[in-house]
């Protein structure tokens, strides 16, 4: 085979330009290209770094805002419960003091309603004497035929009401 037969004579030569060819790509791509790559494959890894880390100030920064804001919060809202209760105890002392005024005249009217009826009591109770009186004097005059005077049959019946 004359394939074979030249292997001797061009194995030499052959492996001179398989050195050379991987020198070649040894220097363009192992001394030029691959720091290159490295480079930049660093600067990507640096630049994530950077920005996780970067990330997580803004999520601590994030974290203690929120905290900031929930402490204020608690604060407004404490705040605005004892507004609350402020309102709600000066609500219930203007009640107190309407009510007080209220039924201060509720117990004027009824004072005034007892004395009118205590007044109206004692006109009938007056009204009743001099009725019972005349009606005395009538009966006496017509059973046992006697004439008492006003004066005596009033007495009378005012002594017999103070005593039942």
């Amino acid at each position: 085979m004359p394939q074979i037969e030249q292997l001797a004579t061009t194995y030499s030569s052959q492996v001179f330009w398989l050195l050379v060819f991987f020198g070649i790509i040894f220097f363009v791509i192992g001394r030029g290209m691959v720091p290159k790559v490295m480079a930049t494959m660093d600067g990507r890894d640096k630049q994530i770094a950077d920005d996780l880390a970067a990330a997580e100030a803004a999520r601590a920064a994030a974290d203690a805002e929120e905290e900031s804001w929930r402490v204020q919060a608690n604060k407004q809202r404490t705040a605005a419960q004892a507004l609350i209760v402020a309102a709600k105890a000066d609500a219930a002392r203007a009640t107190e003091a309407t009510l007080a005024v209220a039924s201060a005249r509720i117990e004027e009217s009824v004072a005034a309603a007892e004395a009118r009826i205590a007044a109206a009591r004692a006109a009938a109770l007056g009204e009743v004497e001099g009725v019972a009186a005349e009606a005395a004097q009538d009966i006496a005059s017509r059973l046992a035929g006697l004439t008492i005077p006003a004066d005596e049959a009033q007495s009378a019946v005012k002594g017999v009401l103070a005593h039942g």
